[in-house]
């Protein structure tokens, strides 16, 4: 009869050899079987029990006899994980992430807790990853930017062993949390680096590929890298007959929509957001739908249709404050601010914007709109930079209009404080512009040259940002 020793095989398990013969000595046990009665045919008793010692480490041939006699499946007996505990979590992920797509923000983030704990008890690396993305997912909705990055970098290290393809969504979940944090040069960092690697290593992943060209294109237009978004346009767009993930599309066409607004091309970006509305509410994914909505408001608002766009923008204020998802909620509520005061309606618009910067519970909402009725939270420089630096830019010119010179020039140099750290730089040349107009009214001359300057400095090179070379782009047709 053949014996088994530790150098017939790599052992089975990553728990080492005593927590296998443990294991194998408890099956044994459960089962009333002899050590005889389960080493037949092929090992011996004595194997057995040298094995249960902890004394000999079982090679794979071994564990796999072990397993069909003790009724287990091999990955049960060689790392303690059973199938039924990893179907049952990732069914709990597909719950958690529906919470999340169609409910509140906070529910979903207890969901993903929990598994995420018993994920780390059980053994699984993956299901727990998985975990963390969607706790991610949530802290960004709620504004908890440093919680996301936490949790997304977590995610990252624990599949740090995995191919990079596999790595992408808690990179890209990285990204877009420095992203709504301001940090848009690091944003564009994260994102190009793993660009790079995919394609140095020849890991074409369209999947991979699409969701970090498509995340990209927010930072390199808010850095005025138009040129570069556009790129990442075309190649989404050429990227996307490969994947066959619905929700991956969906990002591609808002993604687009983004440049084609750029352009001027509404009547595409409007169809291009239609196209994602489309597959989001089939998806039955009310964040990304709300967004779509967001994007539509903008859209219109650019046509100079006010009315529809302050109706999609409600929409998507409404829809994102039912779920609790705070920051976002605050980035529509200073877009519609802007339409209320293109419209005449200052004081409204002051009304909604005044409580983004000062943080209180229970703000009075305009309107009489309780619908949308949440916890404020502040806009700040580590929480939405770039729209707070909006904020302080629409009271700005509220005081302005009014005459108020001073209150003006105090939200102007607050926005510009802001937005010079994120590098965005349309909205900084356009910001200096209004500055060097008020303080030129106010007769200070000098100080009026200087904020121009600055302004131009941001337009002196359309287009480019302080980003190094482009990143390589993929076999795409090849």
């Amino acid at each position: 009869m053949a014996e088994k020793s530790a150098g017939d095989g790599r052992a089975a398990g990553a728990e080492g050899t005593a927590e296998i013969g443990r294991r194998v000595l408890r099956l044994r046990t459960e089962r009333g079987f002899t050590q005889r009665q389960l080493a037949e045919p092929a090992y011996t008793a004595a194997y057995v029990s040298t094995l249960e010692s902890g004394k000999v480490r079982p090679s794979e041939v071994a564990l796999r006899h072990l397993a069909d006699r003790l009724g287990v499946t091999y990955e049960e007996l060689a790392t303690g994980r059973s199938p039924q505990d990893a179907t049952r979590l990732r069914a709990g992920l597909t719950d958690a992430r529906r919470t999340l797509a169609t409910g509140d923000t906070e529910d979903a983030a207890a969901r993903f807790a929990a598994l995420s704990t018993e994920a780390a008890r059980l053994g699984f690396p993956d299901e727990r990853a998985a975990a963390l993305l969607g706790l991610g997912d949530c802290a960004m909705e709620t504004g908890e930017l440093t919680t996301a990055r936490d949790h997304f970098e977590a995610a990252e290290k624990l599949l740090a062993d995995e191919p990079l393809p596999r790595r992408v969504p808690a990179i890209r979940g990285r990204a877009v949390a420095h992203l709504l944090a301001g940090e848009l040069r690091y944003s564009c960092y994260l994102l190009e680096s793993a660009i790079d690697e995919l394609n140095a290593c020849g890991l074409h992943d369209p999947n991979a590929l699409l969701l970090l060209y498509t995340a990209s294109i927010a930072p390199y237009m808010d850095m005025g890298a138009h040129a570069r978004a556009v790129r990442a346009a075309e190649l989404s767009l050429a990227l996307a007959p490969s994947v066959d993930n619905p929700e991956l599309v969906a990002q591609m066409h808002r993604g687009v929509a983004r440049t084609l607004i750029a352009e001027g091309r509404t009547a595409e970006a409007d169809a291009s957001l239609a196209k994602a509305q489309e597959l989001y509410e089939q998806l039955r994914l009310r964040t990304d739908l709300a967004h779509c909505h967001w994007m539509r408001g903008y859209v219109h608002a650019q046509d100079g249709d006010l009315e529809r766009a302050e109706s999609e923008l409600r929409i998507a204020r409404d829809m994102l404050a039912s779920k609790r998802a705070a920051l976002f909620t605050m980035q529509v509520e200073v877009e519609l601010a802007d339409v209320l005061r293109r419209r005449c309606r200052t004081a409204e618009a002051e009304a909604l914007l005044r409580p983004l910067l000062t943080a209180s519970d229970g703000d009075h909402r305009p309107d009489g709109d309780q619908g949308a009725s949440r916890e404020t939270v502040e806009l700040t420089a580590e929480r939405g930079a770039v729209h707070a630096g909006g904020a302080h830019r629409l009271l700005g010119l509220i005081a302005d209009e009014r005459g108020d010179a001073e209150g003006a020039e105090e939200h102007y140099c607050a926005a510009l404080s802001l937005l010079e750290r994120t590098g965005a730089a349309g909205d900084l040349a356009d910001l200096c512009r209004l500055l060097g107009d008020l303080l030129r009214r106010e007769g200070r001359l000098e100080a009026a040259m200087d904020a121009y300057r600055t302004g131009l400095g941001h337009r002196a090179a359309p287009g480019t940002t302080t980003l190094g070379p482009a990143p390589a782009e993929p076999p795409i047709g090849h």
